[in-house]
């Protein structure tokens, strides 16, 4: 897979970023069999005692992957799911009633002081504390009442990737029990192998040396599409603000010239119609739209946009490189940041 995927490159070595997105494939074939078990037992806790509502806790990547879980568990399963304030836990200190609740945290290192306090804070209000985490050992997953092992292994790069899409395939594989969707649960048993197509794709994208674009998605789309944005701007610089397709045209749309960028991640589902009207409406005001391929035979609407995330990593490591960039160190940033 990674000789496919550096055709072209002539690199000494490739970029770490490359190397742990192309990752994914496996590290997240190894999550779904490894977490049947744990799974099983935290629905079983979640179905002996439904919870009224849902709050989930994350920060960067992983807060969009929150959001991806915030759509699965509304639509799948009819509860609210609401995204909390840290500070209202870390600066404020104020109590919340969460009796009820399921608050879940997602994150790669587990060792950010904000999430930490949220999750102790959470579970002293009464809710039932769950860590999707990659370091299982982390203080997160030992202040959370059950953890999700996210199974990402190691990851160096400053940028997330692969503990990104291991989130994502994380809450799908618990959604999908939850809620006993059968069709999304045997779609996740292809996963692994429609990633490893997907990382292979061959996308190029009509950027050009454009400075600032969209990146536009609707429900579940929305959240990777706040993922990409987040990658645009971390690895390369770029002023790219990620819109609802519902919002997009209440005001941004005043940005769009003849050859904006629009990059466009687009699902199958009850989303696609809403999401052509706009993009068409963006074209017709002079944005270039860029959709991103599955790379593969679509699965799922829910798991079409991991495979979309999954083409969309490779693509941006390789125009840091075009562009003399180091995808492995983003200015001003580091790998663990430690908020209150």
């Amino acid at each position: 897979m990674l000789a496919s995927a550096l055709t072209g490159w002539n690199l000494v070595a490739p970029p770490r970023l490359l190397t742990e997105a192309l990752e994914a494939p496996d590290r997240i074939a190894a999550q779904l069999a490894g977490n049947r078990a744990a799974i099983a037992e935290i629905v079983r806790r979640l179905k002996a005692s439904p919870p009224r509502f849902v709050v989930s806790a994350a920060r960067g990547s992983s807060a969009h992957a929150a959001r991806y879980g915030k759509y699965l568990i509304e639509t799948r399963l009819g509860l609210f799911t609401a995204a909390a304030a840290p500070a209202v836990a870390t600066l404020y200190k104020a109590p919340l009633k969460l009796d009820g609740a399921l608050f879940f945290s997602v994150s790669q290192s587990g060792r950010s002081p904000d999430l930490v306090v949220q999750a102790e804070a959470a579970k002293a209000a009464g809710a039932l504390t769950l860590a999707l985490v990659n370091d299982v050992d982390s203080p997160l997953a030992r202040a959370s009442d059950a953890v999700l092992p996210l199974m990402a292994g190691a990851e160096t790069s400053i940028a997330a990737t692969k503990s990104f899409l291991a989130s994502l395939s994380a809450l799908a594989q618990l959604v999908a029990a939850w809620s006993d969707d059968g069709k999304l649960t045997a779609a996740l048993g292809r996963l692994p192998e429609a990633l490893r197509q997907a990382a292979s794709a061959d996308w190029d994208p009509p950027l050009g040396r454009a400075s600032s674009l969209f990146v536009v998605g609707r429900g579940l789309g929305f959240a990777i599409a706040s993922e990409a944005a987040l990658k645009l701007k971390e690895v390369l610089g770029l002023h790219a603000e990620a819109y609802s397709a519902a919002e997009v045209l209440h005001g941004p749309v005043a940005l769009v010239e003849p050859g904006f960028p629009v990059l466009a991640f687009v699902q199958d589902d009850e989303t696609r119609a809403s999401m052509e009207e706009t993009l068409a409406a963006l074209a017709a005001k002079g944005g270039v739209i860029a959709r991103v391929p599955t790379g593969a035979s679509p699965l799922h609407p829910a798991l079409d946009l991991i495979l979309e995330a999954q083409v969309f990593y490779p693509w941006v490591a390789r125009a840091a490189v075009e562009r003399g960039l180091d995808p492995d160190r983003p200015r001003h940033l580091r790998k663990v940041t430690e908020t209150l």
